[in-house]
């Protein structure tokens, strides 16, 4: 991940204050333990990991992520506790557009 990509990531996040949080856990969990023994000396994600969201996402690994792509993914992770304990689950439909396991 470029260094001009990491610092639009986090202006993107920093002007959404509800999504502060939810982006601080999602480091938390996505970071490899020790992270900070290692260089670039940032919590970011296993480079394996990276790669395989990158394929599954784009279909190449060296498709860089869209600053859009990730504040959508970093709301969806948002609203995924509440709308489980709802009996919801956020971002996916059947083909009648009925969301989530509480249809």
């Amino acid at each position: 991940m470029s260094a001009a990509l990491l610092r639009r990531l986090i202006v993107a996040v920093l002007v959404r204050p509800h999504l502060w949080g939810t982006a601080l856990r999602q480091v938390h969990r996505l970071a490899p333990r020790g992270w900070w023994r290692r260089p670039p000396f940032l919590p970011l994600p296993d480079p394996g990991y990276r790669a395989f969201r990158q394929v599954t996402q784009y279909g190449d690994e060296s498709h860089p992520p869209v600053v859009e792509d990730v504040l959508v993914w970093l709301e969806w992770c948002r609203a995924l506790p509440g709308a489980v304990a709802a009996g919801e689950a956020p971002g996916w439909s059947d083909a009648d557009g009925q969301t989530g396991a509480g249809k």
